[in-house]
């Protein structure tokens, strides 16, 4: 005697209901685009990294490349006596011609370096603007003015 099958005695065909489905499936694609992350990854950006191996050597007169020698440019501007000097880094300058040489050097060495302009509490305003309007006629197109805490 045969023993009949409970799939094949079923008078209804059995129905899969895809639209339920489909639903989940675009509401977890919608969770993924909205928790994606679409910044550009950081390992394919540019960098400055050396791609001299360890065992390569190197020379010991070969300079340092520019853009590490000027990270922020300084302009100290100098008030003593009734007349104003000029300090760039480390060198005093005599003059504003002195000072717009000096700066050209630096431009043509690093042209993104900062200039900071950090005049005495005497100096008159006219003389800071002389080294403003300087610093951007060599070319510089970031130049920023220190503050000091007692002003």
């Amino acid at each position: 005697m045969h023993r009949p099958s409970i799939f094949t005695d079923r008078r209804e065909p059995l129905d899969v209901k895809m639209t339920p489905m489909i639903d989940v499936v675009f509401l977890l694609l919608i969770f993924f685009v909205w928790t994606a992350s679409f910044q550009i990854v950081e390992h394919i950006l540019p960098s400055s990294v050396s791609e001299i191996s360890g065992n390569d050597s190197i020379s010991p007169n070969e300079p340092p490349p520019p853009e590490a020698d000027f990270h922020n440019v300084v302009v100290r501007i100098l008030w003593a006596e009734g007349r104003v000097s000029w300090r760039v880094g480390e060198e005093s300058l005599g003059d504003l011609t002195g000072v717009e040489a000096k700066l050209a050097r630096i431009f043509q060495a690093n042209a993104e370096a900062p200039v900071i302009i950090a005049p005495d509490n005497a100096t008159p305003l006219g003389d800071v603007i002389d080294v403003y309007d300087l610093s951007r006629r060599v070319g510089f197109d970031e130049v920023q003015f220190a503050a000091s805490e007692d002003a």
